[in-house]
């Protein structure tokens, strides 16, 4: 219980004292566009009702799982064959350096040219920029298994679907999940970003409604929403990520334990 409540109190002290920071900065401002805080949370229950929610915040969630979903997909497919084969490895190497130096919000016009201005090419802009760490990770956590554990496999054998399950995967799974934590933040910029281009809903749209109707304390409480749902996404990540990945952080646990 002591160990529970010591690391609640890490997980919310930094977080408390910068409200406590930004109401006490901000308590006599008189700049329209940085309204006080007290001001901003009296605002929030007034703008952000059952009906916005159900409105704006739920098709951006479903567009970032769309977009996310998609990447991850594409993302451990392509990961995983690249990875490999050196030769495959090879030829995508140049190809796939430059398309990752590529900014996924300098595609959002392109992607309206072939998607249209639909939720399809917001879904697209979100994969477009959430497949790179994916994949990257996954072809770097693929070529990084156990050369004796592949050996092994190989006596015994294992190949196929029946290599790929039981030791590539899992082997290559910490990088894996590695690379999938950095795509969700990318994935709740791109959905801001793809939602300011033709959106008639959505949180991007939302707060730039706000400001262009200089709704600046309502624009603060669309600030707040997003930051509020990038917390419970990486919250739930973290609870998919610790069950997936139970045997991992055991192993790491036992060595930390040994002499």
């Amino acid at each position: 219980m002591r160990r529970v409540l010591l690391r609640l109190f890490f997980v919310l002290a930094l977080p408390a004292l910068l409200v406590a920071v930004w109401w006490l900065a901000s308590d006599d401002s008189t700049d329209v566009f940085w309204p006080p805080l007290r001001t901003i949370m009296r605002t929030f229950p007034d703008v952000w009702t059952g009906e916005r929610l159900q409105d704006d915040v739920l098709p951006s969630v479903l567009r970032l799982t769309g977009g996310y979903a998609l990447a991850a997909v594409v993302g451990v497919a392509a990961g995983t064959v690249i990875g490999s084969y050196r030769r495959v490895r090879a030829v995508c190497e140049p190809v796939l350096e430059f398309l990752r130096a590529v900014p996924p919000p300098v595609l959002v016009p392109v992607i309206m040219l072939f998607a249209g201005i639909d939720d399809t090419m917001k879904v697209t802009v979100i994969a477009s920029g959430c497949v790179w760490p994916i994949l990257l990770n996954t072809v770097e956590g693929v070529r990084a298994v156990d050369s004796v554990m592949a050996e092994t496999a190989r006596s015994y054998g294992i190949k196929g679907p029946a290599r790929l399950t039981r030791l590539v995967l899992p082997s290559a799974s910490p990088q894996i999940f590695a690379g999938l934590r950095q795509a969700l933040s990318i994935g709740i910029i791109l959905m801001v970003i793809s939602e300011m281009f033709a959106a008639s809903n959505g949180l991007g749209f939302t707060v730039v409604q706000f400001q262009r109707s200089f709704a600046i304390p309502d624009m603060w409480t669309g600030i707040l929403v997003l930051g509020l749902l990038g917390f419970l996404l990486s919250v739930v990540f973290q609870l998919v990520e610790r069950r997936a990945l139970a045997w991992y952080h055991g192993l790491r646990a036992s060595a930390r334990r040994s002499p």
